[in-house]
């Protein structure tokens, strides 16, 4: 299969599959309640357990297939792009059944997904549990109730296959080129020396077929994680047991802030991977074109001002956004990361000063760590905040 067969099928129907009921970057259980009632009248939901504050965590089981594929999405409570795309991923289940790639996959895979794993961390819009505990490095010592729900559902399920699904931040880019890194994968190591067992392998060749469906959306724009081994992350525990894991990371895509674009090819990855699966054909790509994708580099900032006149002095300057939840919405504020005679970095928006003096209205006085939402240069006012 590839982008421009099959696979490209699905996606020109990605408009009549996308749930329009969630978007934008905060999503909580509030938001996917009635999708999961919606869902539960097609396909085999349960409430799997509790969060620390008593939020129930919910699975959602659906196909008809021998092989089993466990997935789970915003174990971290601020990554939410993935999990907006597994709801898609449900209803294409539902509307594009008699399609041939998900008629393939339902037919033969028999899939389980946990569509928000952090509930708490959801709902505060952090990386963390309500104890301040990272889910995804607590895979061995199992401290908390929602790790502990994660390992029970892979021990009574036994998968075949498990897919785990993250957002990434802004700064990446696919290799030391000017590409932000719209979308990484991992394969994690199954111990320190990093050893190509037949499992990893598995999950390498999948990977490498996404890489290929999605060159032609994606030229340059896919990444590829350091696989160096922590037995405490859950893909890592998860490939040493021996399951071919796969991990997913949704980046940034030019203006795409909210991820309404990222979430569109997180999905084509995911019916990638999944039919890959279900038709056998990852076996046909090399495990070594894995190896091949660039490795993520942190080479961007969000903006940067280029040859401004502070005090008399030419500079450079980098902005990152930091996203705050204000009001039931995420807000990216603008901070100074860096003022220098130069920066290298690559950035998502360049503002060239020309050598002109730069004003800043708003700050008393000019330093990294500090907020700016607008400047003015050569007598315009420059808004800086997303939009």
């Amino acid at each position: 299969m590839n982008y421009s067969g099959t696979l490209q099928q699905v996606m020109e129907s990605y408009s009549t599959v996308k749930e329009n009921t969630i978007e934008g970057r905060y999503l909580h259980l509030d938001h996917i309640r009635p999708l999961l009632e919606k869902h539960s009248k097609v396909f085999r939901t349960k409430e799997i357990g509790r969060s620390v504050l008593g939020k129930p965590i919910h699975r959602v089981e659906f196909g008809t297939g021998e092989i089993k594929v466990l997935v789970w999405s915003q174990m971290h409570g601020n990554e939410t792009t993935t999990t907006k795309a597994v709801f898609d991923l449900l209803n294409a289940a539902c509307l594009l059944k008699n399609d041939f790639v998900l008629s393939t996959i339902l037919s033969r895979c028999k899939i389980r997904i946990i569509p928000m794993l952090n509930p708490d961390g959801a709902k505060a819009y952090t990386r963390v549990n309500a104890k301040q505990v990272d889910l995804n490095r607590d895979a061995q010592e199992l401290k908390e109730p929602e790790s502990i729900l994660l390992r029970s559902e892979f021990d009574d399920f036994k998968p075949d296959f498990c897919l785990n699904l993250h957002d990434q931040r802004t700064i990446f880019s696919a290799g030391k080129v000017a590409k932000p890194a719209t979308l990484s994968f991992l394969t994690p190591a199954m111990d320190k020396a990093r050893a190509l067992r037949p499992e990893r392998k598995k999950s390498m060749q999948i990977i490498a077929g996404i890489y290929k469906n999605l060159q032609e959306v994606l030229p340059g724009n896919i990444g590829r994680y350091d696989d160096a081994y922590n037995i405490n992350c859950t893909g890592d525990t998860f490939q040493t047991a021996g399951v071919p894991t796969i991990l997913f990371e949704a980046g940034h895509a030019p203006g795409d802030y909210k991820r309404e674009k990222v979430r569109e090819y997180v999905y084509a990855a995911m019916v990638s991977a999944l039919y890959a699966i279900a038709s056998g054909n990852f076996h046909d790509f090399n495990y070594l074109t894995y190896t091949r994708i660039p490795q993520n580099e942190k080479l961007f900032n969000d903006i940067i001002l280029k040859n401004v006149l502070i005090n008399n002095q030419l500079r450079d300057i980098s902005i990152q956004y930091k996203e705050k939840l204000e009001s039931g919405n995420i807000e990216f504020v603008p901070i100074i990361e860096k003022i220098a005679p130069e920066i290298t970095n690559y950035a998502h928006r360049i503002i060239d000063g020309k050598d002109k003096i730069i004003e800043f209205p708003e700050v008393a006085e000019v330093g990294e760590n500090v907020i700016v939402n607008k400047i003015v240069l050569n007598g315009e006012i420059i808004g800086l905040k997303c939009e």
